[in-house]
């Protein structure tokens, strides 16, 4: 028989941890939209399942990475490869970022194995910045639509956005305000370090103990980055579903600097991938948007839409979260602006 005392006593605090559960979280929206509007929860839910999907092949590899560096003691060697080439790995991760195919979210996974094995907050901030902005494909798509002026600018403003948070980062970062980025839950979800500090053993499986560490890590690193991955998608589902672009539109048309930033104001909260953003920008400049608050809402959506947010969110430290989100949105305006002085005359 149960000990009945030994049970936590049911008080506000405890109500609210339980509900902020992000599973939970998950199924009460589920629940709300199948209750207050049926006809789109089907729609809503095969959204969020497909989206989740794709980013599934990228979220396994950085797991699988992160217990294998785990697994192996091998975390501690690649930190110290970036000792003393910060600003070398600043340039390397915005140029790489701007080549990654990876949306917002689907850069996440990444950067939590980044920031595991000890890579400088800069250069994971410069990768993290541009990465999201342009892929050769986007580079494509937006050309063909919008313009190759457009499309190469923007990949300008992306590698220049990744630099000018590492570089920002970078001279923050002497000041000691942004030591140990990762928040304490995703460690203790994580396991936090590696217990192995001696040689790598790259064949880590010829030992039951690291087995059993590359299992452990794998597994909650997955769990903890699906759960979350999983309830960004969920509000990338019911933006797109409540949120029309006719709406969007009423907020960023116009001329001046005004529109470029409240393009980048309403460009975070609005979700948009780089492919779908494409035809909404080109049918907002047919409506009378500046080139310039166009480029704003580009940048601002793909860096700093909510699903994105969330997932950095859950992650990193508010210190990191709050660079993140003002660099992405205080670069949107900025390279907005710019572009409208360049081209919009």
């Amino acid at each position: 028989m149960s000990d009945i005392s030994a049970r936590q006593p049911v008080t506000p605090g405890n109500i609210f941890k339980f509900f902020t559960q992000v599973p939970i979280m998950i199924a009460i929206i589920l629940a709300l939209v199948a209750v207050l509007d049926w006809a789109n929860f089907g729609p809503i839910v095969r959204f969020a399942i497909e989206a989740f999907l794709s980013t599934l092949p990228f979220l396994m590899v950085a797991v699988l990475l992160i217990g294998y560096l785990k697994a192996t003691g091998a975390e501690g060697v690649i930190g110290k490869a970036f000792e003393g080439r910060e600003v070398q790995m600043i340039f390397m991760a915005a140029l790489v970022g701007g080549l990654a195919p990876f949306c917002s979210c689907q850069v996440i996974p990444f950067i939590a194995g980044l920031l595991t094995v000890g890579a400088p907050i800069s250069a994971v901030m410069a990768f993290w910045l541009s990465s999201p902005l342009i892929d050769p494909p986007t580079f494509v798509i937006t050309g063909s639509v919008l313009g190759w002026e457009f499309a190469i600018s923007k990949a300008v403003f992306a590698i220049s956005l990744g630099l000018l948070g590492g570089f920002g980062l970078k001279f923050i970062g002497k000041r000691g305000a942004l030591a140990d980025p990762l928040k304490p839950s995703y460690r203790k979800s994580t396991c936090g370090a590696s217990k192995f500090s001696s040689t790598p053993k790259w064949t880590f499986w010829q030992e039951t103990p690291r087995v059993d560490v590359f299992k452990t890590e794998s597994l909650n690193n997955l769990k903890f980055l699906g759960k979350w991955l999983a309830f960004a998608y969920v509000l990338e589902a019911l933006l797109v579903t409540y949120v029309p672009a006719s709406l969007v539109a009423q907020f960023v048309g116009g001329e001046g600097i005004l529109p470029i930033g409240l393009a980048a104001l309403v460009g975070a909260p609005a979700y948009l991938n780089s492919y779908a953003a494409v035809p909404l920008v080109n049918g907002l400049l047919d409506q009378g948007m500046s080139v310039g608050a166009a480029m704003s809402f580009m940048i601002a959506g793909s860096v700093s839409s909510i699903p994105a947010m969330t997932a950095v969110f859950s992650l990193v430290k508010k210190q990191i979260f709050a660079l993140y989100l003002g660099l992405g949105i205080g670069g949107a305006i900025l390279f907005g602006t710019i572009y409208q002085m360049l081209v919009g005359g």
